[in-house]
């Protein structure tokens, strides 16, 4: 299930895996969470489908497990291993099963921590932040056969981490003015800024139904852009057809894609994985792109 030489990742049966399960998983929540025991293993277990990633030699080094109920959890990657993909393909592969299931979704409880991780697969938190095992958790979820619904802030910047990580080489972003409180958050221009620096010739094309809010309100994705004028492109539309545009979208070129029914909202669906959907608003985005006017008064600012 993995491509990477240096571990791979496969199913492993729960009865006679049981103990390469419990190298890593009492390791990573017992010893380094304090995770009492008792809750770590549960009556479930047997009844999962796990996943384990191992080392060269053999070694556990991840596990992750789909429960009956169709959640994903006990995800764990020792610490030597943290920060090598290892825990994307754990999580790539449970949904790959999920998915040989003809599951329709998968749910999961992220420690607040991880929200971003599962965020970037394409998952979106629902319902108040709680506690589990006396660690802050946060209920996330991802349809399979589908988009996935947006319902506020948090699962609009969510699906803004799916939509950026998942991209190839381009963004296209259609905002009527950068849209506040959502790509003014922090993990919102986190993942942009990763990927502007991290994928080699990267490019984010912005389309603003308002030019000059974004400078009057200091938004600070124009800041990044200025760091990176060779990456960011913005225009603004001037037909009055296109300025009755009422929606709003960020899309990619594999699939990915958060568009919002009402540009003024959150609510909206999400999917890092609906090419046919993310095509559609790609074409639209650039018809009115070829109509829309280069923002000149962005070159003071360096972008």
């Amino acid at each position: 299930m993995s491509n990477d030489p240096s571990y791979r990742v496969e199913a492993i049966n729960y009865a006679s895996g049981v103990n390469e399960l419990r190298a890593v998983r009492e390791t990573v929540f017992v010893q380094e969470q304090q995770v009492p025991i008792a809750e770590e293993w549960d009556a479930l277990d047997p009844l999962c489908w796990h996943v384990i990633a191992r080392d060269p030699a053999g070694q556990p080094i991840g596990t992750g497990r789909l429960t009956p109920d169709h959640k994903l959890g006990r995800m764990a990657v020792l610490a030597g291993w943290r920060g090598r993909g290892v825990g994307d393909a754990l999580l790539r592969a449970l949904v790959d099963l999920a998915r040989a299931q003809q599951w329709p979704s998968l749910s999961l409880n992220a420690q607040v921590s991880a929200e971003s991780f599962y965020a970037r697969h394409g998952f979106i938190p629902f319902g108040p932040r709680f506690h589990e095992a006396g660690i802050e958790h946060q209920a996330m979820h991802r349809v399979l056969d589908g988009p996935t619904p947006v319902q506020d802030a948090a699962g609009g910047i969510a699906a803004i981490i799916g939509t950026s990580s998942q991209a190839r080489r381009k963004l296209w972003i259609y905002s009527r003015e950068l849209d506040p409180g959502l790509l003014d958050s922090i993990a919102a221009l986190e993942a942009l800024r990763r990927f502007a620096t991290g994928v080699r010739g990267a490019e984010i094309h912005v389309l603003l139904q308002d030019a000059a809010a974004p400078q009057r309100g200091v938004m600070p994705l124009l800041a990044l852009a200025q760091r990176l004028p060779s990456v960011f492109v913005f225009r603004e539309v001037r037909e009055p057809v296109d300025r009755a545009y009422a929606s709003a979208f960020i899309a990619n070129d594999l699939g990915g894609y958060y568009f919002r029914p009402l540009g003024n909202r959150f609510e909206g669906e999400a999917s890092v994985d609906y090419p046919g959907r993310a095509r559609q608003l790609r074409d639209s985005f650039d018809r009115v792109w070829e109509r829309a006017r280069p923002c000149v008064e962005f070159r003071a600012l360096g972008i």
